[in-house]
């Protein structure tokens, strides 16, 4: 199927902080520059539109364990992206934002 594949700018963040290494951060960094990256408007508005994901959820009881998953997960839903994703709190998320669509890597 012809479906875009791209990243995040935050999630490229998380690969690229997780290198073990100098030398593993540059193979991450090459292997991700083949990919498209997909940013937010760098206006208050999305951060407080992301904050008031993160409180919504919080209400109901639920905390994620990153914030940052907010931003990712508005990225997926500002740009009309289904999140591929291995991580249980974009499960959560979507349980609970049915604007979020979500396809587990596994």
């Amino acid at each position: 199927r012809d479906i875009p594949f791209g990243l995040s700018v935050y999630t490229y963040q998380e690969v690229l902080q997780g290198a073990r290494d100098e030398a593993e951060f540059q193979t991450l960094k090459g292997c991700l520059s083949t990919q498209h990256i997909y940013y937010l408007e760098q206006e208050v508005a999305t951060y407080e539109q992301a904050a008031l994901m993160f409180f919504n959820l919080r209400r109901k009881g639920i905390t994620t364990r990153s914030t940052l998953d907010m931003l990712i997960a508005l990225t997926a839903i500002k740009n009309n992206l289904a999140l591929l994703h291995n991580d249980r709190d974009f499960d959560t998320i979507a349980g609970h934002m049915p604007e979020l669509r979500i396809l587990n890597a596994l």
